[in-house]
């Protein structure tokens, strides 16, 4: 039997280990706070992320990490990235195969999750799990695809491997770097994407700023040394398609909420769950400042977020901008 450890309990662990507890897999879900965890083992459902959507009854609740974590295969680290170097600390030790799903920038370092792994489960094969994948779609069953990368072939086919179904479909990819970075960057446009419907813009307006936007997070992306036809598959822009025009993206949900006036203090303390782009657009404009790369919208974002600017006046910003040649 394959033993999984699924380290976070909002909306995708939950919705992940759902899909792969089964006859030959055993998935342990921990969560952070024991009170929340045991509620959703008692119930088996998760009414905060996952409404209406019944647990299977052989999926397993760990509230101790180390215990979870302890004879696992594989772990897979579901945490908010401001929480991932703490959390997947635990896993030292760890000598499976380790897969991120989370989509992030840390602060300071740029480093994305599955760099914060290689640092933090020296022993581990690192993987990382990206693509256009809303998690309450996920829990239904809708069909979906998603990418598995990793340096090591053999780790991307064992974690495709693990998690692929009929409604599930997994490609590989040795591109960690592409597929992570476009996960990460598409949550800064999300918000943008957002602030657009907010502001009563059309589809022509959101269009524009989506397409321009990929043409920016390749050529940040490129500048980190990933493959530039990354951008243009599933956690790339499909990733990036679903999450800023799908009513259940957070991100821009998160952004929207910008877009109609609501002060960001306020919009921050009431989401009902973890708006990703909040602090990779802070990450994320401290990347290309390093690098010397234009990203016009990532820094209108970053703006907005971090300097207090008016999200109206940060799009009239963006089309004011000089006339040049698309790229």
């Amino acid at each position: 039997m394959t033993k999984v450890a699924i380290l976070g309990a909002g909306a995708w662990g939950s919705a992940l280990a759902n899909m792969l507890v089964g006859t030959d897999t055993h998935v342990s879900l921990w969560g952070h706070n024991p009170a929340t965890l045991d509620a959703i083992a008692r119930s088996h459902s998760n009414e905060r992320y996952l409404p209406g959507i019944q647990l299977s009854a052989a999926l397993q609740f760990e509230p101790d990490l180390a215990a979870a974590v302890d004879g696992a295969h594989f772990v897979i680290v579901s945490v908010p990235s401001r929480a991932f170097r703490q959390v997947s600390q635990s896993l030292k030790d760890f000598e499976g195969v380790a897969v991120s799903v989370t989509k992030g920038l840390e602060y300071k370092t740029g480093l994305t999750m599955s760099g914060i792994l290689r640092e933090t489960a020296p022993k581990a094969k690192v993987a990382a799990l990206s693509g256009p994948t809303l998690a309450p779609e996920v829990a239904r069953g809708i069909p979906a695809a998603i990418v598995a990368a990793s340096a090591c072939a053999e780790t991307a086919l064992q974690v495709q491997r693990l998690l692929h179904r009929p409604q599930f479909r997994v490609y590989t990819s040795s591109d960690v770097r592409g597929v992570e970075l476009g996960g990460a960057l598409k949550n800064v446009i999300a918000i943008s994407a957002g602030i657009c419907d907010g502001l009563g813009f059309g589809d022509n307006s959101k269009a524009a700023l989506v397409t321009r936007s990929l043409a920016e997070i390749r050529r940040l992306g490129v500048a980190c040394g990933a493959q530039p036809e990354t951008f243009s598959g599933l956690s790339g822009l499909g990733d990036l398609m679903v999450t800023c025009f799908s009513r259940l993206s957070r991100n821009r949900s998160f952004g929207e909420r910008l877009g109609r006036g609501e002060k960001l203090e306020t919009v921050v303390a009431t989401a009902p769950s973890v708006a990703e782009g909040y602090p990779t657009a802070r990450s994320a404009h401290d990347v290309a400042r390093r690098l010397n790369i234009s990203t016009p919208v990532i820094d209108e974002v970053y703006s907005v977020l971090y300097e207090g600017k008016n999200p109206a006046q940060a799009l009239r910003d963006l089309t004011a901008r000089d006339l040049k040649a698309e790229d």
